[in-house]
């Protein structure tokens, strides 16, 4: 087990994977050099390409690394939900999302993690004052910096990057958000966790990182699953409208 960080608790770092092979024996102990004190769950939709069997090798040499096997492949979101709840279940303080492929640095991990000692949801943010995102095409850039400014003017989300992936959760904060209603997977479950922080009066806070595009292994996104985004950013966003006929945050998490 690890250490307890300064100002934040025991932290665990929640990787999900699915075909990773190429990447996660090397992100893996990128994060344990980065944040020694902190716990890595690789969180495995039952890879195909062996990804979890690589996993399970790192566990059994370092007993600061997990493995949680699920049973297929069923999204980024069930995989952070299934995550959450196994860091609630050991007691740890506060979670961190981190994707397999190296596009989020583990070495600003650390300031993520000083952020979290005065805040509840820290988001490593790419188009914050200092952030950037390094070889993605034009139309990439756009996607996502419009994308952001949707989510921004239909929800109210005070962030200037809802989409982004690289966040530190406090445990308390995720059970304050209502999880039990989460129903998004991919772009559209990182929206969605915004905007159940925002209600819940989480205090938000942005760290600048530098993306990278991945080197390895394909890309997860697709033109569904923007789609799937943008609706269902338009239906929250009518539905904070009539808030009576919302039922988001209510239901109880874990």
């Amino acid at each position: 087990m690890g250490e307890p960080v300064d100002g934040v608790g025991r932290v665990l770092v929640v990787i999900p994977t699915y075909n990773e092979a190429d990447n996660v024996t090397a992100i893996v102990p990128r994060v344990r050099a980065a944040a020694p004190a902190v716990d890595i769950l690789v969180a495995d939709d039952d890879s195909p390409d062996g990804t979890g069997t690589l996993a399970e090798a790192m566990a059994g040499t370092d007993d600061q690394v997990h493995v949680l096997h699920r049973p297929g492949k069923e999204g980024l979101g069930a995989a952070y939900l299934a995550g959450f709840a196994w860091a609630h279940e050991r007691g740890y303080d506060a979670v961190v999302e981190m994707d397999a492929d190296g596009s989020h640095a583990p070495e600003d991990l650390p300031a993520l993690l000083a952020a979290a000692r005065y805040a509840d949801v820290v988001i490593g943010s790419r188009w914050a004052v200092g952030g950037r995102v390094v070889n993605w095409p034009l139309r990439r850039l756009l996607l996502s910096r419009c994308g952001n400014l949707y989510a921004r003017l239909a929800l109210g989300v005070p962030v200037s990057d809802a989409t982004g992936g690289y966040r530190v959760y406090r445990t308390a904060a995720l059970r304050a958000m209502g999880l039990g209603s989460v129903c998004s997977q991919g772009y559209s479950f990182q929206v969605e966790l915004s905007r159940l922080a925002h209600r819940a009066g989480a205090r938000i806070v942005e760290v600048p990182i530098t993306f990278a595009e991945r080197r390895h292994g394909t890309s997860k996104m697709s033109p569904l699953i923007v789609a799937e985004a943008l609706w269902r950013i338009t239906l929250w966003g009518l539905r904070d409208r009539w808030p009576r006929r919302s039922r988001v945050g209510h239901d109880r998490w874990p």
